[in-house]
């Protein structure tokens, strides 16, 4: 929605959405460009639908993105994750035309130590669970192929970032905090919370977009420079517990009951994660605009939104517009 508003021919290569509800079709994101259905995994389709787009601008961000799922589904975790970054590197490889491409991975990629200090970009891959595991490996590949096949290719310059725990209006995926709540809250119900001590990068999915927007206006100037790994998070105050984004969600929702709850699976997590994020702040003059508490309003406006049947389009249009107005200030 906001490469059509910055005017942009967009071309879209994804699977049908996951959930339904979802954002993309509650709030017509197929009008206006190139909507493909396909599989990353697909390495002749991927190619087709790239050689014939022609893009200037690659974003990827196909994955397989839920911790949870990947303890269940390992295989497909990394197939997705991994073998599909390759399958599109190798699809940019066989297309001709000259173009910046920004891979998106994880702020879970690092080898988490538990400690408190954020982690920065020339850090150690890792990951405990298949997802954070396969993002780290997805960014290894990448260094490669940069290595390999784009250093000295003036045409094809090739960006990683690792944003910190986006949250948004829109997203209904399983096991993500956010959405466990609107989908309670919106039953009636109480959720039960497994982890409220963990602590996140929280911030809202405008902020790593805009990020990834001023990163590719770098790399379509200056090329190779910028063609590095870049992690886009908030500041330090807005690092915080799940009980805390809890509380100040059903502040923002209205009456709402919760409760904390034994994980049965016990399945590993990472308790602490934070990001070190002074480079993009220097090279690249980012820096978070939106507090987590009005990030919290906004999105339980969004889903009210929905949920009493309004133009969530229209809404997220508004909301994007007031974000571009604060950057602006």
């Amino acid at each position: 929605m906001w490469l059509k508003k910055l005017g942009a021919e967009v071309t879209g290569y994804a699977l049908e959405p996951a959930t339904t509800p979802s954002l993309f079709t509650a709030a017509c994101v197929s009008d206006g460009m190139c909507s493909i259905i396909g599989d990353v995994r697909d390495r002749k389709g991927l190619a087709n639908a790239m050689k014939e787009a022609k893009p200037e601008v690659v974003v990827h961000m196909a994955a397989q993105a839920l911790v949870r799922d990947s303890y269940r589904h390992p295989v497909e975790t990394y197939e997705v994750n991994v073998m599909g970054t390759v399958y599109l590197l190798e699809a940019i490889r066989d297309c001709d035309s000259a173009c910046s491409v920004l891979i998106i991975t994880s702020d879970k990629c690092y080898e988490n130590q538990e400690r408190e200090a954020g982690y920065s970009e020339d850090e150690p891959m890792g990951g405990f669970d298949p997802y954070s595991n396969s993002k780290g490996c997805a960014e290894l590949v990448v260094s490669a192929y940069r290595q390999s096949f784009f250093t000295t290719d003036q045409q094809v310059a090739v960006a990683t970032a690792r944003a910190g725990n986006v949250i948004g209006g829109g997203d209904w995926s399983k096991d993500r905090l956010i959405p466990d709540m609107v989908r309670a809250f919106t039953a009636g119900e109480s959720v039960c919370i497994r982890n409220p001590d963990a602590v996140r990068p929280w911030q809202h999915v405008f902020e790593a977009l805009h990020g990834y927007l001023l990163l590719l206006e770098k790399m379509e100037k200056h090329t190779q420079i910028f063609a590095q790994g870049w992690n886009f998070g908030p500041e330090d105050i807005d690092a915080k517990d799940v009980a805390w984004i809890v509380k100040h969600f059903v502040a923002g929702w209205g009456d709402a009951d919760w409760s904390i709850e034994c994980d049965a699976e016990q399945l590993h997590e990472a308790h602490t994660l934070r990001l070190n994020c002074s480079k993009a702040r220097r090279e690249l003059d980012w820096r978070p605009v939106v507090d987590l508490e009005l990030a919290l309003q906004w999105i339980a406006d969004w889903y009210r939104s929905f949920y009493g049947g309004e133009d969530v389009a229209l809404l997220s249009q508004q909301q994007l517009e007031e974000f571009q107005k604060m950057v602006a200030t």
